[in-house]
């Protein structure tokens, strides 16, 4: 009967929009965290809905066969440690949602920065899950769920004029509340004794994803100016920003290295297409006649889609990123950022609700 549990959770989870895929590996990681009389309440959490949408006690307790006191309480302590998302509902009540791909899970173990024998545990048990798993995660929606962000230095102005959704400065502007915790990716190697010498605390958060992790004490509030200067060092030690793929209600930024980074590791890796994993605008391109084939972008591309070719820099174009981390480090200014010819007229969704409600109409769960 236990384990029936677990497999079920592992199953009900695997339907939702941002769906962790079922694998003997998933259960792992559910029978570490939920006892099974909590797994029962988490299976009474509803899964074809786009993340951080919470529903009420009410609605949770009414799809499972226990008090309605009891069930409040495990609620709460299942959010307590991190395990499911809280919020305000739509009537302006407290309410619960289960963690998504990329939205929490497996996030929650590494925002605090801890090292600890669960933290330990739970990297392990994470990276073989992932291994198995990555690009069934995210594969299944023709629309992705993040897209890069170029460094700021390396867009023109007159792209920053008509695209300025394309720039940090513009989604930090547009929130209100701000949080930095420790990179997950770069914690969960840590973790594994393979870690990287890049810096971990610029995990940036916005909004109701940041009033989460500020109450549950897995990151730490900031201001505006400080997730301004985040960006900043995040840019000069040449990490890739992504965040949510919408214009705006962004949740989500990520300042990424190659080294360890779910999506631009495996990218570098080559062992999942760019385009499956995330949206690219933007396409580096060299000025043949100012390159001086240094070799200084091959060493600093996070996606080693560069090599010096015939006296210049080429640029594997179905690789490439579009990030502008070897822009902005050019020395002859031979290195220039351009928008995909396929993407100049697309544009994100609206905002996080669009982008979400579009992917779960692609998977055929609305």
């Amino acid at each position: 009967m236990t384990q029936d549990i677990y497999e079920r959770l592992a199953l009900h989870l695997s339907t939702l929009g941002m769906g962790l895929p079922y694998s003997e590996e998933l259960l792992d990681i559910l029978k570490e965290n939920y006892s099974p009389v909590e797994a029962e309440v988490a299976l009474a959490l509803p899964t074809k809905v786009a993340p951080l949408q919470p529903v009420g006690v009410d609605d949770i307790a009414s799809n499972v066969s226990l008090p309605k006191e009891q069930v409040a309480e495990i609620l709460e302590e299942l959010a307590k440690r991190g395990l499911l998302f809280t919020g305000k509902t739509t009537k302006g009540e407290r309410g619960y949602a289960l963690h998504q791909v990329g939205m929490g899970f497996p996030q929650t173990w590494f925002w605090k920065g801890e090292d600890t024998p669960h933290a330990r545990n739970m990297a392990n048990l994470v990276g073989k899950y992932f291994r198995k798993v990555t690009k069934q995660a995210f594969a299944s929606s023709k629309t992705q769920v993040a897209r890069y962000i170029p460094v700021g230095k390396a867009i023109d102005h007159d792209i920053q004029a008509v695209f300025s959704f394309h720039m940090m400065e513009t989604v930090i502007r547009q929130a209100k509340v701000f949080a930095v915790g420790h990179c997950p990716c770069r914690m969960m190697m840590k973790l594994q004794g393979r870690g990287c010498d890049h810096p971990t605390e610029v995990c940036l958060k916005f909004d109701e994803t940041a009033q989460y992790l500020i109450e549950r004490e897995l990151a730490r509030e900031i201001t505006r100016e400080e997730a301004l200067e985040i960006v900043k060092k995040s840019e000069e030690a040449g990490l890739v920003h992504f965040v949510d793929n919408a214009l705006g209600h962004i949740q989500h930024g990520c300042n990424c290295c190659g080294c360890a980074c779910w999506n631009v590791g495996n990218i570098r890796r080559k062992r999942i297409p760019r385009d499956v994993l995330m949206a690219t605008y933007f396409i580096r391109k060299t000025d043949k006649d100012k390159c001086i084939a240094c070799g200084h972008c091959v060493e600093v591309c996070p996606v080693n889609s560069i090599t010096i070719r015939d006296e210049f820099a080429a640029v594997d174009e179905d690789w490439c990123i579009g990030c502008g981390v070897c822009v902005a480090q050019c020395p002859s200014g031979a290195a220039t950022l351009v928008l995909r010819a396929d993407k100049s007229d697309s544009v994100p969704p609206r905002d996080i609700d669009e982008l979400h409600k579009k992917i779960l109409e692609e998977k055929g769960l609305i």
